[in-house]
C-alpha cells in the first residue's frame, strides 16, 4: 500500500491584491475624515458660527421652509379651470338596428365672476404665511442654539474661574503650612486653608460633568450627535450699546415674522371675501360637439347653460363668515405688534441694565477685589493679619469673578432676545 504525503504551502497574497485592499481601505478612511470635516466647526467657536450651523442644519427647519414651498405651489392648483369632460351617448337607437342618432360632445365648465383669481390670492397669502412661519422656527432654532452657545461658554469660564481659584487656595495652604512649619502659625489655619481647597476641587469636578452637559445640548441644538466634539469657543462678550429705541422699534415692525404672519393672515381674510361675494355670480357651462342623425346626418351641437345660485341664505353668511375673520386678523395683527413692540422694549432694556452689571463688576469692582489679595497674602506671611481675613478678601474675590461669568452671560442672553424680538438673527450674523 502506497501512502501519499501532502505538502500545504501557505497562500501568500499577491502584491495586486494587497494594493487593491490598501486603496479600498484608504477610501474608507478619506470619506470619513471627509465626512467629519463636514461636521466639524470652526475653531475658535463665535457665536456667528452657531447660528449659521443650526440654520443650515435643523430639520425642524428644512420641514418649515419645504411645507412652505409646497404652499407655494396652491395658487397653480386653485385659480386652474376644472377639467373638460368627453361624453359620447346615443341619442336613439331604433330597435330595428338600422340606423342611430349619436354625439360626441365636449363640456367645459367656469365661473362668470373671479372667484378663481380670488383663491389663487388666498393660497398666496398662504403660502406667505406659511413662508413666515419658517422664518419664525428659523428665529427660534437660532436663539435656543445661542442660549446653549452662551450657557456652555459661562459654565467654561466658570470652570476657568475655580481652576484660578483653586490655585489662589492652594497658595494659601502654602502659606499656612510655611508658618506652622516656622511655628508662628499652627494647624487649625492649615485645616482651614485646605478646607477651601477641597471645596474648590469639589466644585471643579461637578463644573466638568455641568460642562458635558452644556456640550451636549449645544450639539443637539445645533442638530449635531450629541458626543460630537466642541471647539474652544470665543470668549469675548458684547458689551456694546444697543440700538436707540425707534431703530429697534422700526427694524421690529419689520423684521418679526410673527407680524408678516398676521398681515398675510388678513390678506387671505380679504381675499375670501372677496371669493364669497363672487359665489353670488353663476357657474357657465358650454358643452359642443359632433352629432350624427339618421334623417339629417352629421351635424353640430351647442349647449350653454348656467347655474342658478338660489341658496342666498348660504352665501349671505359665507359672507359674513369671511367678515368676521377677517376682523378677528386684524384685531391678532394688533394685539401681536403691541407685544412685538413690548417685547423688544424690553429685551433692549434688559440689554441696557446687563451691560452696565457687567461694566460695573468688570472695570470697578473685580479690579479692586483683585488688588485686597496680594497684600492681604503679605500681610499673613507677615503675621500682621489672621488667615481668616485672608479667606474673607479672596472670597470676596470669588464671588465677584462667579458674578461677573454669571452677568456676561444674562448679557449674552438678553443681547440673543433682543435680536429675537427684531427678527434680526440673520443680519447679525451677517454683521
Amino acid at each position: 500500500m502506497k501512502m501519499t504525503q501532502q505538502l500545504e504551502v501557505p497562500w501568500k497574497p499577491s502584491r495586486a491584491i494587497w494594493a487593491l485592499a490598501c486603496l479600498v481601505l484608504s477610501l474608507f478612511a478619506s470619506s470619513a475624515a471627509e465626512a467629519q470635516e463636514l461636521d466639524a466647526l470652526p475653531n475658535p467657536l463665535r457665536l456667528e458660527d452657531v447660528l449659521i450651523y443650526g440654520r443650515t442644519h435643523r430639520q425642524e427647519i428644512v420641514a418649515a421652509r419645504a411645507r412652505a414651498r409646497a404652499a407655494g405651489e396652491r395658487p397653480a392648483i386653485v385659480s386652474a379651470l376644472e377639467d373638460p369632460m368627453v361624453m359620447s351617448s346615443i341619442d336613439h337607437l331604433p330597435f330595428m338596428l338600422h340606423g342611430v342618432d349619436a354625439s360626441l360632445m365636449v363640456e367645459q365648465r367656469f365661473p362668470l365672476s373671479g372667484v378663481l383669481g380670488h383663491r389663487r390670492r388666498a393660497a398666496e397669502a398662504d403660502a406667505r404665511r406659511l413662508r413666515a412661519e419658517s422664518e419664525r422656527v428659523s428665529q427660534d432654532v437660532q436663539l435656543d442654539a445661542a442660549r446653549a452657545f452662551l450657557m456652555l461658554r459661562e459654565r467654561r469660564e466658570m470652570a476657568r474661574v475655580l481652576d484660578e481659584q483653586v490655585a489662589l487656595a492652594r497658595q494659601f495652604v502654602a502659606a499656612a503650612s510655611a508658618r506652622y512649619s516656622s511655628g508662628t502659625g499652627n494647624q487649625p489655619e492649615v485645616l482651614r486653608a485646605e478646607i477651601e481647597v477641597a471645596r474648590f476641587e469639589g466644585a471643579i469636578r461637578t463644573i466638568r460633568a455641568e460642562v458635558a452637559a452644556a456640550e451636549a445640548m449645544l450639539n443637539a441644538t445645533l442638530g449635531r450627535p450629541a458626543d460630537a466634539v466642541v471647539p474652544p469657543l470665543e470668549a469675548t462678550p458684547v458689551t456694546a450699546e444697543p440700538p436707540a429705541w425707534t431703530l429697534v422699534r422700526d427694524t421690529t415692525l419689520r423684521g418679526r415674522p410673527e407680524l408678516e404672519v398676521g398681515r398675510a393672515e388678513i390678506s387671505r381674510s380679504q381675499a375670501e371675501i372677496s371669493e364669497m361675494n363672487s359665489m353670488y355670480w353663476p357657474m357657465g357651462m358650454i358643452r359642443t360637439g359632433p352629432a350624427y342623425t339618421m334623417t339629417d346626418s352629421w351635424g353640430w351641437m351647442l349647449t350653454i347653460g348656467v347655474s342658478i345660485p338660489l341658496q342666498r341664505g348660504r352665501l349671505n353668511a359665507g359672507v359674513r363668515e369671511a367678515e368676521a375673520m377677517a376682523e378677528m386678523a386684524r384685531a391678532d395683527l394688533a394685539a401681536m405688534t403691541r407685544m412685538a413692540e413690548g417685547e423688544a422694549a424690553t429685551a433692549r432694556n434688559q440689554v441696557l441694565a446687563a451691560r452696565q452689571r457687567v461694566l460695573a463688576l468688570r472695570d470697578d469692582v473685580l479690579p479692586r477685589a483683585r488688588q485686597a489679595i496680594d497684600p492681604s497674602v503679605s500681610a499673613y506671611a507677615a503675621g500682621t493679619m489672621p488667615l481668616v481675613s485672608v479667606i474673607d478678601t479672596a472670597q470676596a474675590l470669588w464671588s465677584i469673578e462667579a458674578e461677573l461669568v454669571a452677568a456676561e452671560f444674562e448679557l449674552g442672553l438678553a443681547w440673543a432676545r433682543l435680536q429675537r424680538a427684531q427678527g434680526r438673527f440673520e443680519e447679525g450674523a451677517r454683521r
